[in-house]
């Protein structure tokens, strides 16, 4: 069974979803079938059903991550649990929210032992976005302050493990005061924007120095405090935003030395995502790097997809996953 959705919609009520036998889609010779078991559902998969996204080609199956077992393939992934993700999954080309899907063998990666299938179906879009913003602007390196605004969404919380696995030192911000979502392993100090200024709060617990990188997560509404952090020198990546236009001081953005960074991970096929997934991938099978908890709540089955789809848009803190096989 797969997922079709003829055209974009407004508004979710109105979205017309189709359920239709999956069959096997076709295949070239270096591609793979997979038979998925679970895929994530990222607010960017529901954003695209809703014309937010015009690169978006219709009618398609959503889905831009996906865990599952080999069917067809090279001879030596066959039979094999595997995940992937991609930019174009789910946007320009068929994508995981059905029962089959065909990737390139280039965008397939075995599942290390210390993951599940359902864990590995919902960390692809957050960590490759947190890899892509590292590989994009460098780092981080070991003694590196690294601030991360908006820390405790899905790509906040893979952008600190990161970090500290490499050996940085995390700063998170909230806009409430809450302990950092992740594991407990990583030692972020977290600072509440609701009660403090963010930049002399940074300045402060770095002796003056300030953030070496920063990945701004939120856009606009944090977009001054991230440039007002900034060390000497140093970077941040921006990927999404509220406003559009912003405020930018250019005087102090060519004597402070700064570097801007775009991250766009739709512009990330399969194949390119992969490589960024395999940048983390030791740590993920040693345990230096933890999966997002899939909970029963969270994990929906294909019927119910529109509930998924909802339970995103509305904010929803816990991951949400599809269950295409029981």
């Amino acid at each position: 069974m797969r997922l079709r959705v003829p055209r974009q919609a407004k508004t979710l009520d109105e979205l017309e979803l189709l359920f239709e036998p999956a069959g096997d889609p076709p295949r070239r010779p270096d591609d793979v079938l997979i038979d998925v078991r679970f895929a994530g559902v990222n607010p960017s998969d529901v954003r695209a059903l809703m014309g937010l996204m015009p690169q978006a080609v219709f009618p398609r199956t959503p889905g831009r991550e996906w865990s599952g077992i080999v069917l067809e393939g090279p001879p030596e992934l066959v039979g094999k649990e595997v995940f992937g993700a991609g930019g174009d999954l789910g946007i320009t080309r068929d994508g995981s929210h059905g029962t089959r899907l065909v990737v390139p063998r280039d965008a397939v990666m075995q599942k290390p032992p210390t993951l599940s299938l359902a864990e590995a179906g919902a960390l692809g879009v957050p960590f490759v976005t947190a890899a892509e913003s590292y590989h994009r602007a460098g780092g981080p390196q070991p003694g590196e302050i690294v601030l991360i605004m908006g820390v405790n969404g899905k790509v906040g919380q893979a952008a600190a493990q990161i970090a500290a696995w490499r050996g940085a030192r995390v700063i998170g911000v909230a806009r409430r005061a809450e302990p950092f979502a992740g594991p407990d392993f990583v030692p972020a100090l977290m600072i509440d924007a609701s009660t403090v200024n963010v930049a002399e709060a940074v300045r402060t617990a770095t002796a003056g120095r300030g953030a070496d990188l920063v990945i701004n997560t939120v856009g606009s509404p944090y977009f001054a405090d991230a440039n007002a952090a900034m060390a000497h020198e140093g970077r941040q990546v921006l990927m999404s935003t509220r406003e559009r236009p912003v405020p930018f001081d250019i005087f102090t953005f060519y004597r402070g030395r700064h570097s801007f960074f775009g991250v766009d991970t739709l512009a990330l096929n399969a194949t390119e995502s992969a490589a960024r997934l395999r940048v983390v991938l030791p740590g993920l099978a040693s345990g230096a790097l933890r999966p997002f908890p899939v909970r029963d709540d969270s994990c929906f089955p294909l019927e119910r997809v529109r509930d998924a789809y909802r339970a995103v848009l509305s904010g929803a803190r816990d991951r949400v996953v599809m269950r295409l096989r029981e």
